[in-house]
């Protein structure tokens, strides 16, 4: 325990980043948000017609086992 306190209090290791652009940081990630929402719509609508399309072909491959049976 003591190991942790002395670690989680010592100075960090990492660089001192004195200038840092902060809006430009906020709009770049603004923009990669904008991006992934657009793909994530994408890949939503590609997912339902994929479903819709694979719902059509099962009442198609049902109806015609149905005929078939019929018959």
């Amino acid at each position: 325990m003591i190991k942790f306190v002395k670690w989680f209090f010592s100075p960090s290791k990492k660089p001192v980043v004195e200038h840092i652009d902060v809006y430009s940081k906020l709009q770049e990630l603004e923009d990669r948000i904008r991006v992934l929402e657009e793909e994530n719509v994408e890949t939503t609508n590609s997912l339902y017609e994929m479903s819709n399309s694979l719902e059509a072909r099962i009442d198609i491959l049902t109806l015609e086992s149905w005929r078939q049976k019929d018959v």
